[in-house]
């Protein structure tokens, strides 16, 4: 799966990644309060194609009647699913209860999670982490309240929130949530897994029914049909020559520019220009030049002179 990541996981980039492998994806996390006040950016990120299902539509906040209410406005967006972040950690979404912050409430987070239950026809689920911190995890209990009020599968990304991003992910958690007797939900594992191996390794470890993918497929998409064809044959994929990597790029910035316009889309395409050129010769220039560049005539030259320069070398 590909998973909700805010400023990446948009139709450009998922248009990608459903081509290289990506079973179920996600759209960025969606703010209920911009949602029920009809924000230009919020109400964008509803977007979805048919050719992306299934996806799931992500929300979140900390007002039980808002996340309600925005829950139901998603779903006539017609997605397969509504997901709702219990797992951010960031300090503006975290620290004002919603995200990872209601992990500190667990009452509130069940009634909530209720409340969306009730109020959508569609399947819902929830992606969260371990706790607040290393003394406050709470993840069986976390996945029993869930599972009680009708949630249909679990995320944890095998982080606290005061870890953020940081440190190893322990999936012995994501285990013993899966192993609990009393939990019959699918129950899904995300954090660390960035090669087929590792994620062959976790499945068979840790027993999860499925494995979310986040920052190793930021500019690699063909992480998932890497880990894909591993499952099926146990041989690597040879990774993808500078053609296929820049006839990719391409694709995902004419995506942007077609969902955003040409100065947005090449704008946004920014942050992706390093993974995707990653290990390339003297891909810093190359990346300055295109970090610089203000419409497509010019990004278009600055990859074919990159690929010029690589193939005469």
């Amino acid at each position: 799966m590909l998973a909700p990541m805010e400023d990446v996981s948009d139709p450009p980039f998922r248009a990608v990644c459903k081509e290289k492998g990506a079973d179920l994806m996600y759209t960025e996390f969606i703010s209920s309060e911009g949602l029920i006040r009809e924000a230009d950016k919020s109400m964008k990120k509803l977007d979805i194609y048919e050719e992306e299902r299934p996806i799931g539509i992500q929300i979140f906040g900390d007002k039980i009647e808002v996340m309600r209410e925005a829950a139901a406005i998603a779903e006539a967006a017609k997605p397969t699913l509504i997901d709702i972040n219990y797992g951010c950690p960031v300090n503006h979404v975290a620290c004002r209860g919603a995200g990872a912050g209601i992990l500190l409430d667990l009452p509130k987070m069940q009634a909530m999670t209720a409340e969306i239950v009730k109020r959508v026809k569609l399947p819902v689920t929830v992606k969260t982490c371990l706790g607040w911190d290393a003394d406050t995890i709470k993840i069986i209990e976390v996945a029993q309240r869930l599972q009680d009020v009708g949630i249909k599968a679990l995320t944890i990304h095998a982080r606290t929130r005061q870890q953020m991003y940081k440190g190893e992910a322990d999936w012995s958690y994501i285990a013993d949530v899966k192993n609990h007797p009393a939990i019959h939900m699918p129950i899904f594992g995300n954090g660390d897994i960035d090669t087929p191996q590792k994620a062959l390794e976790y499945k068979n470890k840790y027993g999860v029914d499925g494995i979310m993918i986040g920052r190793a497929s930021i500019g690699y998409p063909w992480i998932f049909q890497e880990i894909k064809h591993f499952f099926e044959t146990g041989e690597l994929l040879p990774p993808p020559v500078l053609q296929e990597r820049i006839n990719v790029l391409r694709k995902h910035l004419h995506h942007a520019i077609q969902w955003k316009g040409e100065r947005t889309g090449i704008l946004e395409m920014r942050r992706h220009y390093t993974n995707y050129l990653k290990g390339l010769p003297e891909v810093k220039a190359y990346r300055q030049m295109l970090v610089e560049a203000t419409d497509l005539a010019a990004v278009e030259a600055i990859l074919a002179e990159l690929v010029d320069r690589v193939m005469a070398a």
